[in-house]
C-alpha cells in the first residue's frame, strides 16, 4: 500500500476525501497520481473530463484539441469565457487545469489527429478519452486503442441525449462491436445543426470521468461490452449489453477514416464557389440565387443577404428554388448548405446548386472581418 509520503502536505489536505474513501483511500490515489490520460477534445465533453479528472489528482493529463474557442462554445463549454474567444483551446483549457491543480502534469497537442500521427501521439498515455464530435475520428481513436491495446472512455452526444462506453479494456468490446458500420453522410447531424443542451455534455463528461478513474483506481465495474444511453429531457437511463464480436481482428492498420466514413466521396460530388467568386457575382451583379439556410437567429447576428429557406423547411420549399440559373446556398461553415445540396440533388435532381466553401467563416475570414466573432 502506498504511503502519506507519497504526497506532500498539500496535497493530502486536498485529496483527503479520496483517502477516506472505502475501496479507494491513499493506495487509489496513489494510482491516480501515477496514471496518465489523453482527452482527445478539449470541447463540451472535454471540459468536464479534464476538470474532473485534474481535481482529482490524475497525474499526466493530454489535452489533444486544434480548435480555438467561439461565442458559440460558451453556452457548454464551461472551462471558457469571454476573454478566451479566438484562443486555442488546448492552450487554455491547460491554463485553467493548472489553476485548478497545480500538483498535476498538462500536455498540450495543439493540433489535428489522423491516421499518420495517432499511434506516436497515443502511445506514452495509459488511458484515451474520446470527446470528438465526428465519426471518422471516433473510428480512428478506436482502431489505435486497439492496436495500442489501450482502454478507449467513449461519450457521445446530440439534443438531448448521449452515450457512454469503456471500449477495449481488458480485450472487452470496441467502438466497431457496437458500431461496425459509419452512418451514411449527413444523415446524423452535428452540434451545429441539430444544437444540444448545455448540461447535456456535463452530465456525460462527467460519467466518462468516472469511468477513467474506475479503470485507473480498479473499483468497481467499467461499462464494457455495455453502453448507457441518457435521455435528459425523461431522465430514463439505460444499460444495453452488446455482444463482442471480436471486431479487433480485423483492425491491422489504421486507414483512411474520412473514406470510410463516406466524406471524401461525397464533398467530391458537390459544386463550390469560394468567396471571392461569390464577391464577384455580386459586384457583376450576375443573375443568380443566392440561399441562407441557417436559422433566424444566426440571420439576426449577421448575414451576407440572399432568400432565407432555414434547413428544416428546405423539403417543403422545392418551389422556392430557381432551377434556371446558378443557385449559391450557404450556412455558416458550409455543413448544413453542403447537406441541402446533397439531399436536392438526390431527391429532386438538381444540378445547378453551389455550395459556398467555408460558409460565411470564410466570408467574415476573407471579406468582411466584422463577422469574425460569429
Amino acid at each position: 500500500m502506498s504511503s502519506t509520503n507519497d504526497f506532500n502536505k498539500n496535497e493530502l489536505e486536498r485529496y483527503s476525501r479520496h483517502f477516506v474513501l472505502p475501496q479507494f483511500g491513499r493506495e487509489g490515489q496513489q494510482k491516480l497520481k501515477a496514471a496518465s490520460i489523453i482527452v482527445i477534445g478539449a470541447g463540451g465533453l472535454g471540459c468536464p473530463v479534464l476538470q474532473y479528472l485534474a481535481a482529482a489528482g490524475v497525474g499526466t493529463i493530454g489535452i489533444l484539441d486544434f480548435d480555438t474557442v467561439g461565442e458559440s462554445n460558451l453556452q457548454r463549454q464551461v472551462l471558457y469565457g469571454v476573454d478566451d474567444i479566438g484562443k486555442p483551446k488546448a492552450q487554455q483549457a491547460a491554463v485553467k487545469l493548472k489553476s485548478l491543480n497545480p500538483y498535476v502534469a498538462i500536455e498540450v497537442i495543439n493540433s489535428k489527429i489522423d491516421a499518420t500521427n495517432a499511434l506516436g501521439l497515443l502511445q506514452p498515455f495509459d488511458i484515451i478519452v474520446d470527446c470528438t464530435d465526428n465519426f471518422p475520428t471516433r473510428y480512428l481513436l478506436n482502431d489505435a486503442a486497439v492496436l495500442l491495446d489501450k482502454p478507449l472512455v467513449y461519450g457521445s452526444i446530440f439534443r438531448y441525449e448521449g452515450q457512454v462506453a469503456v471500449f477495449n479494456f481488458n480485450q472487452s468490446a470496441n467502438y466497431r462491436d457496437l458500431y461496425p458500420n459509419p452512418p451514411s453522410p449527413g444523415t446524423v447531424p452535428n452540434c451545429e445543426e441539430g444544437g444540444v443542451l448545455g448540461v447535456l455534455p456535463g452530465i456525460i463528461g462527467c460519467l466518462q470521468a468516472n469511468e477513467v478513474l474506475k479503470i485507473i483506481a480498479r473499483i468497481g465495474e467499467p461499462l464494457t461490452n455495455k453502453v448507457l444511453l441518457m435521455d435528459t429531457l425523461s431522465m430514463d437511463t439505460n444499460v444495453v449489453k452488446f455482444p463482442n464480436r471480436n471486431e479487433r481482428n480485423s483492425i491491422k492498420k489504421l486507414i483512411d477514416y474520412d473514406s470510410f466514413c463516406g466524406i471524401n466521396k461525397t464533398t467530391m460530388d458537390i459544386k463550390e464557389v469560394t468567396v471571392s467568386e461569390l464577391k464577384a457575382l455580386k459586384e457583376k451583379g450576375e443573375d443568380f440565387q443566392l440561399i441562407d439556410v441557417r436559422e433566424e437567429y444566426e440571420r439576426d447576428i449577421c448575414n451576407i443577404d440572399g432568400e432565407h429557406i432555414p434547413l428544416g423547411e428546405v423539403a417543403q420549399s422545392i418551389d422556392k428554388i430557381s432551377r434556371d440559373k446558378k443557385v449559391v446556398i450557404h450556412c455558416r461553415s458550409g455543413s448544413r448548405s453542403g447537406n441541402a445540396i446533397k439531399w436536392l440533388e438526390k431527391n429532386h435532381a438538381f444540378d445547378n446548386l453551389y455550395n459556398l466553401k467555408g460558409g460565411i467563416l470564410a466570408w467574415a475570414d476573407e471579406i468582411d472581418t466584422s463577422l469574425t466573432k460569429y
